[in-house]
């Protein structure tokens, strides 16, 4: 089984592209689900066809999805949400509010990792395409595992001894009903530290980050692709999408044509030696099947979507001595001609005329650098605390 995760700023066509992705993968006999946990819920417009709750079927080995948070949580967490609510209740808030306020934060990424550990246990579907939230909620959801671990290991077994013996008394004086919350939260942490098994294995989830050739894009799209590599995700490509063809070049978009010129060539030395995909604007909107099959042809051409087209770690950061060493593998490096700079939280290699730069974790704003050597293809750089 595969799971193909699309992540990237809000805006930049990620939908389109994971429709177009699904859908190309179906035509190749591949029984494939896409799902949305993006909270805008574009794929219906996507598609051209309302999209339920629970998996449609959308053509031929394709099926759609947008997750509801509300849906979800009577489906998965109804316990939990119960407890929630009667806990507002019970401090004095309104019902509509208390209702509203059970949505807890987490709570969606966590009903998104829920459908897709019970997808994955049942292998019901060859492929899952996760249509993502913008970067930060994507980085969300795929932290959560990490971040419910101290509970799991710390936290979790003395609230669960102190829940199992009070649990039964608290709900007789106040209604609230601890123990069964208590016992869906457990299931939620066994089957978060089991996707997050999945997640990790590059063999079978690779996430595609989308972006377009425009600065402010650009960069958060290399700060994505750091802190992805730092939790142990692979990613196995870069999409550039929105690409003006160049068919004006002397007319009203020939700056806009030379400015994305430069970016596009930003973006392949930035995220070298990582695969990179470029989609064309189409020079209208693009929705319903048709157009997103001409989106996928000219994105992948004879290639099968579904593969994994790059499982590597180029970027590597440890502690050590007072500081970290980070290392990056640049294969295009010639030794003796290079620079290395760092400036605030961002690092940049220079070689002649390509100027390589990763955006790195906001903690390093408080490193300098301290040393840099190349053993080619790997670029060691030491930073050190200020002092």
């Amino acid at each position: 089984m595969r799971i193909i995760l699309f992540t990237g700023k809000g805006g930049v066509g990620k939908t389109t592209i994971a429709a177009a992705t699904a859908r190309n993968i179906s035509k190749k006999g591949l029984k494939t689900l896409i799902i949305s946990t993006d909270p805008a819920h574009s794929l219906a417009d996507a598609i051209n066809m309302k999209i339920e709750a629970e998996p449609t079927l959308i053509s031929e080995n394709l099926y759609g999805q947008e997750l509801d948070v509300y849906y979800s949580m009577q489906k998965y967490w109804k316990n939990l949400r119960q407890l929630m609510q009667t806990v507002f209740r019970w401090q004095g808030m309104d019902g509509v509010l208390a209702e509203e306020m059970s949505a807890i934060p987490g709570m969606e990424e966590g009903s998104a990792f829920m459908w897709i550990e019970k997808y994955y246990s049942e292998k019901k579907f060859d492929v899952i395409v996760i249509d993502s939230a913008p970067t930060g909620e994507t980085l969300t959801l795929l932290t959560l595992p990490q971040v419910t671990q101290w509970w799991v290991t710390k936290a979790f077994p003395f609230q669960k001894f102190a829940i199992k013996t009070l649990g039964k008394g608290v709900r007789k004086t106040t209604g609230i009903p601890l123990d069964k919350g208590y016992e869906e939260l457990q299931l939620l942490f066994s089957k978060l530290e089991k996707i997050h098994k999945v997640f990790s294995n590059p063999e079978i989830c690779s996430i595609r980050i989308v972006t377009n050739p425009e600065k402010m894009v650009i960069n958060e799209s290399k700060r994505a692709y750091t802190y992805l590599q730092l939790y142990g995700y692979n990613v196995d490509s870069v999409i550039i999408n929105r690409i003006i063809p160049n068919v004006d070049e002397t007319g009203f978009f020939k700056n806009y044509i030379n400015s994305q010129q430069k970016y596009i060539n930003e973006i392949e030395d930035s995220f070298a030696p990582v695969p990179i995909f470029k989609s064309k604007h189409i020079g209208e909107e693009v929705f319903g099947l048709k157009l997103l099959d001409k989106i996928a042809n000219q994105l992948y051409g004879n290639d099968n979507p579904s593969k994994i087209f790059f499982n590597e770690k180029t970027i590597i950061i440890d502690e050590s001595d007072g500081g970290y060493k980070i290392k990056l593998k640049l294969s295009f490096l010639d030794e003796k001609t290079f620079k290395v700079n760092k400036f605030g939280d961002e690092l940049v290699i220079e070689l002649a005329n390509r100027r390589h730069n990763v955006l790195l974790p906001k903690f390093t704003n408080f490193h300098k650098l301290a040393s840099f050597n190349y053993n080619a293809p790997w670029l060691t750089i030491n930073l050190l605390k200020n002092s």
